[in-house]
């Protein structure tokens, strides 16, 4: 009796299994890369401490001082955690919303609308509360979303890559200005937010996290459940439409859901750039071009950048340290440079 040859393997089959084998390691790589770099987080800076110490800071004693550097780092390095996957998720929607590979909430403008509208209700109206701040900023990064776009589309050819980043850069350096000429006159409202301008984690505290945690996760649920829509968005409008996606509303709701996470982030951490455009681009060489991958992948692999930095910024000046978003901008600057030399740049 003839055994029976196995049937052949799909290459769609092959390559589903290939890029399932990736993606399995890939977050696998940045689950342990996420808990190692909270663990240096707590470990490490103008006083490094012992496992003893980092356990009983983390059950909440105080009783040495390595415990309560250990208890007071927590809430920090809650935060680096949760700005930096917020950054890292709105910058991977917004370049899927614009199918422009260099879109990112600080080169886009969005941070820098979120710090002059903030900046303006302090110096004018006197706002002092996390949550005013966190209001305030999603607005500000509203309206400087809604300005770059409508500047990019002016012209013909609309609102192509190119012009959207050159529309957000000249939009970041006015609101940058605006932001100066507000903060000058104002030594008290300047004094306050002289490092916050710079952007930072060093201020983290539980009641901060509490109160922009709901806002994060809003955002989060928003550009996760476009993340389909994003998928269709790439096909190009014309494609999208024809199978039946509404273009206009699914780009319109998820970069909503950039803006809530960008300005909430922002608000509490300032503007900290570069983490929205390098982590998408390192994230899809390991899971691809999938949204439904691509943003959940992004947020761990955001939060491991700016933990890391952050740590980075801790050891290299002590017993000083150096702001966090010194240290991505000093790392993105030269991958902002080195994308925008491609000799042949797409749209996303």
């Amino acid at each position: 009796m003839t055994a029976l040859a196995p049937a052949p393997t799909a290459p769609g089959d092959a390559r589903t299994r290939r890029w399932g084998r990736r993606r399995a390691v890939g977050v696998t790589i940045l689950v342990v890369a996420l808990v190692v770099a909270a663990v240096l987080s707590v470990t490490f800076g103008a006083r490094d401490v012992s496992l003893t110490d980092v356990w009983s800071g983390l059950i909440g004693s105080t009783d040495t001082a390595s415990a309560a550097a250990v208890a007071k780092r927590v809430p920090r390095t809650v935060l680096a955690i949760l700005v930096g996957a917020a950054l890292a998720v709105s910058g991977a929607v917004l370049q899927g919303a614009t199918r422009n590979p260099l879109a990112d909430p600080q080169i886009l403008g969005i941070n820098g609308g979120a710090g002059l509208a903030i900046v303006t209700g302090i110096a004018f109206f006197g706002l002092s509360s996390a949550t005013s701040y966190i209001w305030v900023g999603m607005l500000g990064a509203g309206a400087a979303a809604v300005l770059v776009y409508a500047i990019g589309s002016l012209g013909r050819g609309g609102a192509t890559p190119l012009r959207l980043a050159l529309a957000g850069a000249v939009t970041a350096v006015a609101f940058s200005s605006l932001t100066s000429a507000i903060l000058l006159p104002n030594t008290a409202v300047m004094n306050v937010f002289r490092f916050w301008q710079i952007g930072g984690v060093g201020g983290a505290t539980s009641e901060t996290i509490l109160q922009v945690l709901p806002f994060l996760l809003v955002g989060l649920v928003i550009c996760l459940g476009s993340a389909s829509a994003l998928n269709t968005l790439a096909l190009g409008d014309e494609l999208a439409t024809g199978l039946g996606a509404r273009v206009r509303t699914a780009r319109l709701v998820s970069t909503a859901g950039a803006v809530i996470l960008c300005g909430a982030a922002t608000a509490v951490a300032g503007p900290i750039g570069f983490v929205g455009l390098i982590v998408p681009h390192m994230i899809r060489l390991a899971v691809g071009v999938d949204h439904r991958w691509l943003l959940p992948v992004s947020a761990l692999g955001g939060a491991v950048l700016l933990t890391l930095a952050d740590v980075i910024g801790r050891v290299v000046a002590r017993p000083e340290e150096i702001e966090v978003g010194i240290v991505t901008a000093l790392v993105g600057a030269p991958f902002f440079i080195a994308l925008v030399r491609r000799q042949r740049m797409r749209a996303l």
